[in-house]
């Protein structure tokens, strides 16, 4: 070998060692800057958070139910519809429909007929009954009071099961509907559209005890302020700390 290969091999050695460094300097880079922006994100939610209390002081589920069962069966109905609609509906459904067993024995017909106005009432109907044929057969008729449990209830997903959870047995969890959808990326709260995924990332910057009262201050934000089409951002209460990310 002669001196200049072997110096031309020792410099190549020596520039290989070197990238790993760089590597590793990018990447705690943006470790540094993705723990900066969570930080701030946290500091901004729990703004907003205590600023929209105050604008909402009675912000709460706006579904009308008197039993963990009625929520259960009006949050299924709430897919895709507004909350006033599932409440005009359910005023009289709860009337004819006082138990699994009587969602059970109804023919889909009469229960899409039933649930019409809420919309996409024929999948509706699929879950009402599948979620009541699991209440009878795994939770003699009672709705469970765990996120496994009721996530395994037919037609039931996590939005649902949080909602049960916090407004009925108070246990904290982000109800990831339109609303929340819609603000938490137009904060710059996340970048996801897929609603679990969302949740996550809330999750992570939202304070644990907040999360059911941050959802339907959210909710009240949505509707009165953050519409989907024609935001008033000018009124809005917490327009200094939002970004207008709008899709």
């Amino acid at each position: 070998m002669t001196k200049k290969t072997a110096a031309r091999r020792q410099k190549q050695s020596k520039s290989k060692g070197a990238k790993p460094k760089t590597k590793k300097s990018a990447v705690s880079i943006k470790a540094r800057t993705s723990n900066k922006q969570a930080a701030g994100d946290k500091q901004r939610i729990t703004e907003m958070i205590e600023i929209l209390s105050s604008e909402f002081p009675d912000a709460r589920c706006m579904l009308d139910h008197s039993s963990p069962f009625e929520l259960l069966i009006a949050t299924i109905l709430a897919a895709q519809c507004t909350d006033a609609m599932v409440n005009q509906v359910t005023k009289s459904l709860f009337k004819k429909y006082r138990s699994p067993e009587d969602f059970i024995n109804a023919s889909p017909e009469q229960i899409e007929k039933d649930i019409f106005k809420t919309g996409f009432y024929r999948n509706k109907t699929k879950s009402i009954k599948k979620c009541c044929e699991s209440l009878i057969s795994r939770h003699d008729r009672q709705v469970p009071s765990t996120m496994d449990e009721l996530v395994a209830l037919g037609g039931v997903g996590r939005k649902t099961a949080n909602c049960v959870l916090g407004v009925w047995f108070g246990v904290p969890g982000i109800v990831v509907d339109t609303h929340v959808r819609r603000l938490s990326r137009r904060m710059g709260f996340t970048e996801e559209t897929n609603p679990d995924k969302i949740e996550q990332d809330l999750m992570k910057i939202a304070p644990e005890h907040e999360w059911t009262h941050m959802s339907h201050l959210f909710a009240d934000l949505g509707r009165t302020y953050c519409a989907a089409r024609k935001p008033r951002c000018e009124e809005c209460p917490v327009e200094h700390l939002c970004p207008k990310i709008l899709d």
